[in-house]
């Protein structure tokens, strides 16, 4: 099984995109084209996050993220060591 890599990106280019996107004036595709971003989703999930006033998510890499309310310093040494163990397996 092909692991793919993940691609961060810097929140500047996560507010850009939402930025142009409430302009209404970019479908997706032109999004992921004129900023280089590789998926779509990855879009419709910055949006969503600004939508639920999620923005403190936007500055961290993928699986970095937190549960809504649990930033890193909130999450017990035991919680991130399950999790890193989890995602070792």
């Amino acid at each position: 099984m092909r692991h793919r890599k993940k691609n961060f990106y810097p929140e500047e280019i996560k507010r850009e995109v939402i930025r142009l996107k409430l302009t209404g004036e970019y479908t997706n595709k032109e999004l992921l084209e004129r900023l280089g971003i590789k998926n779509k989703t990855q879009i419709k999930t910055w949006m969503k996050w600004f939508r639920n006033g999620e923005e403190q998510r936007l500055p961290k890499p993928i699986g970095k993220q937190y549960s809504y309310g649990k930033g890193p310093e909130e999450v017990s040494e035991v919680e991130q060591l399950k999790k890193k163990v989890s995602y070792m397996k």
